[in-house]
């Protein structure tokens, strides 16, 4: 279902209400949406539809994803969530995963930035370049 440009711009701007300080406020979306789905304003399922895609989006910004060739102890993992807290703010929800692909080091994933040390993507990079 293709959202009009109208519903964008209403979903948008709800979005920003519900918002303070750069942070959802859960229980101001969940009136939205049900004030949204009881008196369902012209085109209201495309509003629904680009507010579901901006919370999906926003939930995905604070998901921190920490991949490792070798389990991480916890010292390691106390100092990277610091550092990443310090740099991205606190309401971050972390994701440890073992991954023996990478074959060493590890890749972090917050929202749409990636920082890859692992020993894969250097011998990828290397392979590239020759």
């Amino acid at each position: 279902m293709k959202v009009s440009k109208v519903a964008q711009s209403t979903a948008r701007r709800i979005f920003r209400l519900c918002s303070q300080g750069g942070q959802m406020n859960e229980e101001h979306l969940r009136l939205a949406i049900t004030k949204l789905s009881t008196e369902k304003p012209r085109d209201y399922r495309g509003m629904l539809q680009a507010l579901r895609r901006l919370i999906r989006a926003a939930v995905a910004e604070r998901q921190v994803t920490v991949e490792s060739a070798s389990h991480i102890d916890q010292a390691t993992m106390v100092t990277l969530e610091g550092s990443l807290r310090q740099q991205y703010g606190q309401n971050l929800t972390f994701n440890f995963k073992t991954t023996p692909e990478l074959l060493g080091g590890m890749r972090v994933r917050v929202g749409n930035d990636v920082f890859d040390g692992s020993v894969k993507a250097r011998l990828q990079r290397l392979s590239d370049s020759l």
